[in-house]
């Protein structure tokens, strides 16, 4: 087959590297996102895949609106047979679907149609669920609305972040593709469509999701700052109308209680927070304009006194 790849973020890498490494199929385009600035400096950096590729023989495009007439035309004189999409980030107008006879396949990261949007890793995490999982689906003009093609679950521990999840949903995005790949060739492709009672959605995280609110429970709070890694991070106010803020970078429920965001001691590991339910240790901080540090070897620098408030 003829496959025009569509990805731009880390979780699509492992996908195109096996599409490329793969005999059976030809990678005849790749379509991704413009350079965008990046850092302090606001340098123009290439998005994941585009650094990925390097210097790869295959034609590439980074139009502003994939969908575009002129972009469609573009693509169309690829003759691709099988769009492939991962961590595109722009949604395919039906001129564009049209395109290709064996359809549009997109890797999704959530077991649709739990988590439709562009953040089901992290709202996985984030509301503490113990597992998600990989899910293959055909595009349609709706947002993650296709029939499902291949599903497979995928435990979340206690210890992972957003952050360290990615790659393993990544590796195994890979590994499905390269399934179904093989049974669109042999002609057994089964899709089940998407149960519209059970959508759950994952919206784009803004930078106000990550802020603290110590009214919710401990665990609630402990999950945010797993799920947020590394973006929107999560951050409190230190101390209370202050106008300081401080990130949470990694933190631990204890019992515990008082008002909501009230100190209630510290120790080497860092300070204790009373949230609407228990309290959390805060093990990892960040200041502002400086590196990650320990709970305890922020407060040698910045005490909290037993009382003192959060924001």
């Amino acid at each position: 087959m003829r496959i025009a790849f569509m990805g731009s973020g880390r979780l699509a890498c492992p996908a195109l590297r096996a599409l490329l490494e793969q005999k059976q199929d030809e990678v005849v385009g790749l379509v991704t996102q413009p350079d965008r600035p990046s850092g302090r400096r606001q340098h123009l950096a290439p998005c994941p895949v585009r650094a990925f590729v390097g210097q790869r023989d295959i034609p590439i495009l980074m139009p502003e609106k994939v969908s575009a007439p002129d972009v469609v035309e573009q693509i169309a004189s690829w003759k691709p047979d099988l769009f492939v999409v991962a961590d595109f980030g722009q949604l395919l107008k039906p001129a564009l679907l049209a395109v290709p006879p064996l359809g549009s396949i997109n890797i999704h990261p959530s077991l649709l149609p739990k988590y439709r949007g562009a953040a089901p890793i992290a709202w996985a995490v984030a509301n503490g669920d113990t597992e998600t999982g990989l899910t293959i689906m055909y595009l349609n003009e709706r947002m993650d609305a296709g029939d499902i093609i291949l599903q497979e679950k995928i435990p979340i521990h206690d210890e992972h972040t957003a952050a360290t999840l990615e790659p393993l949903m990544a590796e195994l995005g890979a590994t499905l593709l390269l399934r179904v790949l093989m049974d669109i060739r042999a002609g057994r492709i089964r899709r089940t469509p998407q149960d519209e009672s059970r959508v759950v959605l994952a919206p784009k995280l803004r930078k106000q999701d990550g802020r603290i609110i110590w009214t919710r429970a401990a665990a609630e709070i402990h999950n945010r700052v797993r799920g947020f890694v590394p973006w929107p991070g999560t951050y409190c106010e230190v101390p209370e109308g202050s106008g300081h803020f401080l990130r949470i970078m990694r933190t631990k429920v204890e019992e515990g209680r008082g008002r909501p965001g009230e100190v209630l001691g510290s120790d080497v590991m860092g300070p204790l927070v009373a949230c609407g339910e228990k309290a959390i240790r805060l093990l990892e901080v960040q200041p502002e304009g400086k590196k990650p540090m320990a709970g305890g070897a922020y407060l040698c620098g910045h005490p909290m006194k037993a009382g003192e408030l959060l924001g």
